[in-house]
């Protein structure tokens, strides 16, 4: 029997959504605070995730040790993440030990030490994560993608970037906490074997009291990137390709999806089909389905030899292209298939949902069911994907590439 999901806004502007789920022992949580990326300040880049970690070093009577060590006595699998929106703090025990959890949270986000003398241990953190990204040229293709794809704010790396991680100060880093992290726009999401009533008096105890702040405007500015190409010395190429979609949220959006699935969703699906199976021209290749609150897109990559990545990427490009030609009954059924597979796995996961449910908040302003997502995929047929392709078809496309050469991604292959 599906449980109905509770919906408890405070007095200072906080937000609380409860799925019950009580098949599970577990409970957890999502806490999602507006003090992301797009909130830093010029020239700051890395603010953001110098506070995600700077953040958990103590809070309230607890120094950074004892925070920890008394989530792990309440056996908290804890994570933290630094996002374009949000500094994002999650985890799942046992559903008993979920209000003493919260106590914790409640301490860091409105007591937290933020200890100076460990401000240079944090940074060296945020510079040695940055160093390692430089070694993996699949991630920095996506990094740089981003750039040319959004207007600033959206398009800074939540990482951060060494040049600006350089000039960060311990007083940044306050300042981003003291500007940003605020109960109006925080989310909480929390999913398990809990009484709505119950976790609503705890949040309002715990939370209660916090008082509003102001909110920060966020002013866009057109992003400077053009180029197409960074030069990383190997024998491989890492191949980046991006084109517009519809957000989360859109009516056709579930179309994008499967649409989506079609030219990436498994080993049968397009893209692996033509460029690694047939041809087999790279080691890797696929596609997914990103969306900021107002905009969406495509992102592709494949990663392949030097030598062959011209012909990896025209290959891609024309498959991109030919997406809405003869898409088969059978290849949807596929789509649904694999995206039901995954809501039974989420309808399992305390930590998945809980995530779910804050996110359906922040795109949507509402919760959506796991029954009403079900029904959306079941009702999709091959029109609906060829009618969203056909209003929104993958042009433009732009491309980012990291390896020795750079490749023309103007060029338009003609079909096969």
């Amino acid at each position: 029997m599906p449980q109905a999901i509770s919906h408890f806004t405070f007095d200072n502007g906080l937000t609380l959504l409860v799925e019950p789920m009580p098949h599970v022992q577990s409970a957890a949580f999502a806490i999602l605070t507006p003090a992301g990326t797009i909130y830093e300040p010029p020239n700051r880049n890395g603010t953001a995730a110098a506070l995600t970690d700077l953040i958990m070093r103590g809070a309230g009577e607890r120094d950074s040790q004892e925070l920890i060590g008394t989530l792990d006595a309440l056996g908290v699998q804890a994570h933290e993440h630094t996002g374009w929106n949000f500094i994002s703090f999650s985890g799942a025990t046992i559903a008993s030990n979920l209000v003493p959890a919260l106590e914790l949270y409640g301490d860091v986000l409105q007591r937290p030490r933020l200890p100076e003398h460990q401000f240079l241990a944090v940074m060296s953190g945020v510079e040695q994560n940055l160093l390692a990204i430089e070694d993996e040229p699949q991630r920095q293709v996506f990094i740089e993608l981003r750039k040319r794809l959004y207007e600033s704010p959206w398009n800074r790396p939540s990482d951060g970037t060494l040049q600006e991680v350089e000039v960060i100060s311990y007083g940044d880093i306050r300042e981003q906490f003291e500007r940003s992290v605020r109960p109006n726009g925080t989310l909480i999401g929390i999913a398990g074997n809990v009484d709505p009533l119950e976790v609503r008096d705890a949040v309002e105890r715990i939370f209660g009291s916090w008082p509003r702040g102001a909110e920060p405007v966020v002013q866009p500015s057109p992003s400077p990137w053009k180029d197409e190409f960074l030069v990383h010395p190997s024998t491989q190429t890492h191949i980046g390709l991006a084109y517009p979609a519809v957000p989360y949220g859109d009516a056709q959006y579930f179309a994008a999806s499967a649409a989506t699935s079609v030219l990436s969703g498994g080993s049968s699906s397009r893209l692996f089909t033509e460029v690694r199976e047939k041809r087999g021209l790279c080691y890797s290749v696929d596609a997914n389905l990103s969306s900021l609150k107002d905009k969406g897109h495509v992102l592709a990559y494949a990663g392949t030899t030097t030598d062959r990545a011209q012909e990896t990427l025209d290959v891609m490009l024309q498959v991109i292209r030919d997406l809405g030609e003869n898409i088969t009954d059978e290849e949807l059924s596929r789509c649904k298939a694999r995206d039901k597979s995954a809501l039974v796995m989420q309808q399992e996961s305390t930590p998945a949902r809980a995530s779910s449910i804050a996110r359906d908040w922040f795109y949507l302003g509402r919760v959506q069911t796991l029954e009403e997502i079900r029904g959306k995929i079941d009702g999709l047929q091959v029109r609906d994907l060829l009618d969203y392709l056909d209003g929104h078809p993958p042009e433009p496309i732009t491309g980012f590439c990291v390896g020795e050469r750079a490749l023309d991604f103007r060029h338009s292959p003609q079909a096969n």
